[in-house]
């Protein structure tokens, strides 16, 4: 862990720096995982000694357009980050994937934390909104794994929730009923491998896609896990799942607490997960923003729009925006106890 403090200008001055509501502070939390507090005159910044170095070099320069300038925009901070973030990244090689004719590398400061934890953990749990890349760097590194034969199977999993439609009715045999389920990760894996590729692994059982009720008493062992839409397991569910761990293997569980579609009444086991195994040695848990988003630019603003907690107008009223969340805040996402 690192630490460093910035010296504040004139008070007058201060909220120009911070920006409204603190919106250019949650820019540099939110994109460099930064702890960021302000006291009477100075700015403290704790993290990751790399991420708090960045911090601080953005800091200063903002300091220094507020000086010459007298103002500060949101795009500013946005680029200044950028830049930062840009000159770390730059300097991470591609992921080793069979497809010669793509290069797979993290795009923002977040995926790059993934790809570390994923190197250096036997267990990562990535959480974050949609479009930030938990899925598709995952495979990425799976598919990598394998074919520096650092494994021997890769196994791609999914709950089977259905997100208001029923499995039940639904055409076709079982096999037909989960693809759906099952088609995004397919997709990651079709950019990585070519499909003859994918097919001869998958008769070979070296790849396997299945539902997560599949996993039941298996152990794996010298395999590459992973289990994708986590936010809708249960918490029974998920300690079936991560028990199945053999030797030699490593497991990515990744999710978006903001989509769960369980029950009101049930906790998700995500939640659940996340709050019993943090602390223990070769578990590591990586929190995605908004600004690891890398799909279309409206992704990045419809997460926000839902992020502020923005509530449909009732017949008669005008839209209410409540504040938002803090982006200082624990790891654990918000669900409800059963």
């Amino acid at each position: 862990m690192g630490e460093a403090t910035v010296s504040t200008i004139n008070s007058r001055s201060l909220l120009t720096l911070f920006g409204a509501r603190d919106e250019h502070l949650k820019q540099i939390r939110d994109q460099l995982g930064v702890q960021v507090r302000t006291g009477r005159d100075t700015i403290y910044i704790e993290g990751d000694q790399e991420a708090v170095a960045k911090a601080t070099e953005v800091l200063e320069h903002m300091k220094q357009i507020v000086d010459r300038q007298g103002a500060l925009e949101k795009t500013q901070v946005t680029q200044l980050l950028a830049g930062v973030a840009g000159d770390s990244i730059r300097n991470i090689p591609p992921i080793d994937i069979y497809n010669l004719n793509k290069s797979i590398r993290p795009k923002t400061a977040g995926q790059k934390r993934l790809v570390q934890a994923i190197d250096e953990n036997d267990i990562v749990f990535c959480v974050g909104p949609a479009g930030t890349g938990k899925t598709f760097l995952s495979v990425a590194m799976a598919v990598s794994a394998l074919k520096r034969e650092q494994i021997r199977k890769l196994v791609l999993v999914r709950p089977a929730v259905e997100a208001g439609e029923s499995l039940g009715f639904l055409p076709g045999d079982l096999q037909a009923k989960i693809n759906p389920y099952l088609r995004p990760l397919l997709d990651a894996l079709a950019e990585m491998m070519d499909f003859e590729q994918i097919k001869r692994y998958t008769e070979q059982d070296i790849i396997e896609m299945i539902p997560l009720a599949y996993m039941r008493g298996r152990t794996l062992n010298e395999a590459f896990i992973i289990l994708d839409e986590a936010q809708n397991t249960t918490a029974a569910q998920m300690k079936m799942f991560l028990t199945r761990m053999g030797m030699g293997s490593k497991i990515v569980i990744a999710g978006d607490a903001t989509q769960t579609d369980l029950p009101a009444h049930k906790r998700s086991g995500l939640a659940d997960a996340l709050a019993r195994l943090r602390g223990i040695r070769g578990v590591s848990q990586v929190q995605m923003h908004k600004s690891d988003v890398v799909r279309h630019r409206l992704v990045q603003e419809i997460v926000r729009a839902y992020e502020e907690g923005s509530q449909p107008p009732s017949e008669g009223t005008s839209p209410t925006t409540s504040s938002p969340p803090d982006s200082n805040t624990p790891l654990e996402p918000k669900t409800e106890s059963s």
